[in-house]
């Protein structure tokens, strides 16, 4: 099963790196007044890095208020 674990790292991986080298065109990024030009790669790894903070982030808020909202048990 080791094996299994470590041949399905090795193809995300390698999955990963075609990705990054298949998408080196620049992209501008605009937002109110800043400008960033980056590789189109870069910027899809930020966001979904930054989806992945907010989302746990917004989840963990959700989940305090609905414990906060039940009603005590004595």
């Amino acid at each position: 099963m080791r094996f299994v674990y470590i041949a399905l790292i090795a193809v995300v991986t390698l999955a990963v790196l075609l990705f990054k080298f298949q998408n080196l065109d620049m992209v501008t990024l605009s937002f109110l007044s800043m400008t960033v030009t980056l590789p189109i790669a870069v910027l899809v790894i930020l966001v979904y890095v930054l989806g992945m903070v907010t989302g746990g982030a917004l989840l963990a808020l959700l989940r305090s208020l609905v414990r906060g909202a039940a009603p005590k048990r004595f």
